[in-house]
């Protein structure tokens, strides 16, 4: 039996992520799925309307 993996949303792209073996000593402060997303988070903040 395998045991369900924790999962998170990224902040930047909206997808799905799994936990990994890599991030499990700081889970509670991943944000980001990847390089890519963490670069680009001012980017994708900018381009969210502001009220």
């Amino acid at each position: 039996m395998r045991k369900i993996k924790e999962s998170k949303i990224c902040v930047v792209c909206k997808k799905p992520m799994e936990w990994r073996k890599s991030w499990r000593n700081n889970w509670q402060e991943v944000k980001y799925c990847s390089d890519r997303c963490r670069k680009n988070k001012r980017v994708m903040k900018s381009n969210t309307p502001e009220t």
